[in-house]
């Protein structure tokens, strides 16, 4: 079975981007960063950027979670 992990190379380009025949490379540049945006790319990278114990990943969770049902308890209330 292949690896579907980006950071792992492979085959195929995770983003690709073809500069045209006169084209400005910033206009590349920007088509670039919205395939990077929309593949999740940089979020992704963001994400493994440090360690995090599985236990506080649970407890970020937890509070998340918590937040989210307070914040819609008080809309519900309004």
């Amino acid at each position: 079975m292949r690896s579907r992990d980006p950071l792992e190379g492979g085959d195929d380009p995770v983003t690709k981007v073809v500069v045209k025949d006169g084209e400005v490379l910033e206009k590349a540049l920007k088509r670039f960063k919205k395939k990077v945006e929309a593949c999740g790319i940089l979020k992704d990278v963001r994400k493994r950027e440090h360690y995090v114990k599985p236990s506080v990943r649970r407890k970020e969770k937890r509070l998340a979670a918590e937040k989210r049902r307070r914040r819609s308890a008080a809309r519900a209330r309004r």
